[in-house]
């Protein structure tokens, strides 16, 4: 058959990430979720554990939103009066009033002219910022952005590329005085949080500097920031780093599917950036948008967010995040230091790692180990990720079983 080369070197190449211990392995399957209880946040039934009961601390759902009962019933609501699916891309069939509520409503709480949603944040990352590169265009990014930044910038051919280092606004600075006057265009992109350290990006720096450049630059230097990882889940009110850092930036990228629980991502913009991309962004054009009933359940979500229930969850969220943080220190284990719910716990050592996240599972908490290639190597780390729906005991349980650990 054709296939038995290939699958011959594929399944070398993955025997090599198992030998080496990059392989992520098979996902955990989790078969129930039983409701908070006694003090308890959620616990969750996995697939091979029989009735153990796990506690998460690796999920992105910062504000604990998705198994409300407002929220499945918005999203129940979408589907009773839409169907299931959209049917078709939208330029076709494939719009609805709820899609074009919750791209109103996005705009609105970010402050924005117009919004735009896209199938998911990776694609809004991708869709954004490849059709604004053009030939006449420097791209400016941190080493540290995620990988969908990365793909954008290797998708585009722009006239040059800059990377600067992690957080370094001299470097960026001198990136934009060394192409001023040879590019037309300078799209400034980074990460507002960076997911695998939970450290944020200097924006009210960036935006001074991108400001200082912006008349050396024909078309401008625009500020591109994926905020994935900071929207709901930082700032007093929940608008993530720009409010944490008091800045406005030109092109805002957020996710649905994270502190909002749900699934999709979306953009915020000027109105004439928003109508530029719907005619040239890709993974727009020529990919289903997200379902009606998940517009419905992420209008719902903003909704809870921007209110008083919203900033008091915000805040109960920033102090199980500063618990468990300063027990890791008292424990005596390196972290990063920052105010948002991802809690870097610093190995540097891929086997230590691995050893450390099977002693977690063994007592019933599911965390991620990350090594190399998803970080530098030196930078293997176990990414805890604090959630609104963590209790005090929750956070002190995790403490506990931390402090017995003997590797």
């Amino acid at each position: 058959m054709a296939l038995d080369k290939l699958n011959k070197a594929l399944s070398d190449h993955v025997k090599q990430l198992e030998e080496s211990g990059r392989a992520k392995g098979k996902e955990k399957v989790v078969r129930k979720i039983l409701s908070p209880r006694n003090g308890k946040g959620p616990r969750y039934l996995l697939e091979g554990y029989g009735d153990k009961e796990f506690i998460r601390m690796n999920a992105n759902a910062y504000l604990g939103l998705s198994m409300r009962q407002d929220m499945i019933e918005a999203e129940e609501k979408g589907a009773k009066e839409f169907g299931v699916g959209p049917g078709a891309v939208r330029f076709i069939v494939g719009t609805y009033t709820p899609h074009i509520n919750l791209e109103k409503r996005l705009a609105k709480f970010h402050g924005r002219q117009e919004g735009m949603i896209f199938s998911s944040a990776y694609a809004t990352s991708l869709g954004v910022i490849y059709p604004l590169t053009t030939k006449e265009t420097v791209l400016i990014s941190d080493e540290l952005n995620h990988n969908c930044i990365i793909n954008a910038i290797r998708l585009g051919k722009p006239m040059g590329k800059e990377i600067y280092k992690h957080n370094d606004m001299e470097a960026l600075e001198e990136a934009l005085k060394k192409n001023a006057g040879k590019a037309k265009r300078a799209l400034v992109l980074t990460d507002g949080i960076f997911s695998m350290r939970g450290d944020h990006a200097p924006l009210d720096k960036l935006m001074e500097i991108c400001e200082r450049y912006n008349d050396q630059y024909e078309e401008g230097v625009i500020s591109i920031v994926d905020d994935s990882h900071g929207v709901g889940a930082i700032g007093d009110t929940g608008r993530g780093t720009e409010e944490y850092t008091n800045s406005k930036v030109d092109v805002l990228i957020g996710t649905l599917g994270k502190a909002f629980g749900v699934n999709g991502g979306y953009v915020v913009s000027s109105s004439e950036v928003v109508t530029y991309l719907r005619e040239t962004a890709p993974t727009y054009v020529y990919s289903n948008p997200i379902t009606v009933s998940e517009c419905e359940a992420a209008i719902q979500a903003v909704n809870i967010l921007d209110s008083e229930e919203g900033r008091n969850i915000v805040k109960h969220l920033s102090s199980m995040t500063e618990r468990f943080q300063e027990g890791l220190k008292e424990a005596g284990y390196e972290t990063i230091e920052g105010a948002h719910p991802v809690v870097p716990l610093m190995v540097r050592d891929t086997q230590k790692t691995k050893a450390i996240v099977e002693y977690l599972t063994e007592n019933g908490i599911l965390a991620t180990g990350l090594s190399y290639p998803v970080v530098p190597q030196g930078d293997e780390e176990i990414r805890f990720q604090v959630c609104a729906d963590h209790t005090e005991g929750d956070i002190d349980y995790v403490l506990d079983v931390l402090k017995k650990y003997k590797g």
